[in-house]
């Protein structure tokens, strides 16, 4: 569980696996004060040359077992919505249950599924 509580919660394990496929090399920064009431700021640059910038605050941070923090793009900060990533021990496995509530419209939920889908592949081949 520790490797994978890392890989959410040091950002220098987490710019080698997050973001989408497409992006510059070089450009994925992450900032992150784990802790109830930090913040955490990840950018990165698209191939296209787009800036994209996410971020947030945790509002619960349990090591090794839970966090929940805001999430929102700063494109649409009014759009915040709730990420909640819960850690249990499965055998000497770990089991990640994942829930991203609070959306704006169900084109942002069905957006972010998508995104979220690359992304656990991209943890999963980094924890490998």
């Amino acid at each position: 569980m520790e490797k994978v509580y890392a890989a959410w919660a040091e950002p220098e394990k987490l710019v080698q696996w997050f973001g989408p496929s497409k992006i510059k090399p070089g450009t994925l920064k992450a900032e992150m004060d784990v802790r109830v009431g930090g913040r955490y700021r990840i950018s990165f640059v698209h191939e296209s040359g787009e800036y994209s910038e996410v971020g947030g605050v945790y509002r619960e941070v349990v090591p090794n077992r839970r966090l929940e923090f805001s999430w929102a793009w700063h494109s649409t900060p009014e759009r915040e919505s709730l990420v909640r990533i819960e850690l249990k021990p499965d055998g000497a496995a770990t089991l990640l249950t994942f829930h991203h509530e609070q959306f704006f419209d169900q084109s942002a939920r069905d957006n972010h599924e998508r995104g979220w889908i690359q992304l656990f592949g991209s943890l999963e081949n980094y924890l490998a």
